[in-house]
């Protein structure tokens, strides 16, 4: 009998395809859940994904503008970046945060785990509020060409709503916190 969450897929043979420092990916041959042979690629990510959302006294928050080669769109979206799997997360959030934005947070919590794109992909993402912020220098990585703008909460949920922030981490983050706010 299938209990549905049992794993139905048959994995016969895997081969890797590709790998650099950032993700490996794998072509699996495979029997699918209806019992027919087929393929199945899998992109394993070798960092997890931390993004942060920074929220003042007066509810203010940063966000991010840059351009992303992978969707050759400029964005904005929240504070984010790889953190080393085996590290403590949140000192990995601590790093991305005054790396992009130059704030040091004193108030952490951690909002969300969420799978980024789990049918093709492992990646884990982890999501931040970081509050009680104190302004030091940014240090962007050199492949960063970032634009930081400071605005209210309401006004960053609201491009949400419009579609302006379509970056899934932003998006997710964003909107946990507007439900912790109510």
């Amino acid at each position: 009998m299938y209990h549905t969450e049992d794993n139905p897929w048959q994995i016969i043979s895997q081969k890797e395809e590709y790998d650099n420092p950032w993700i490996n990916v794998t072509e699996y041959q495979v029997i699918n859940p209806a019992g027919n042979p087929g393929i199945y690629g899998k992109v394993h990510f070798k960092n997890l994904a931390i993004g942060i959302i920074p929220l003042d006294t007066d509810l203010n928050t940063y966000i991010v503008g840059q351009y992303r080669f992978p969707t050759d769109q400029y964005s904005w979206e929240i504070p984010e970046g790889g953190g080393p799997i085996g590290i403590d997360p949140l000192d990995s959030a601590k790093r991305e945060l005054l790396e992009e934005t130059g704030l040091v947070a004193s108030e952490w919590t951690e909002l969300l785990r969420m799978h980024l794109s789990n049918s093709v992909s492992d990646e884990l993402a982890i999501i931040y509020l970081a509050k009680n912020l104190e302004q030091h220098q940014a240090q962007p990585e050199e492949t960063e060409q970032l634009v930081i703008k400071k605005l209210p909460f309401e006004d960053v949920y609201q491009m949400v709503c419009r579609g302006e922030i379509t970056d899934s981490m932003s998006v997710a983050g964003i909107l946990k916190t507007k439900l912790s706010l109510t």
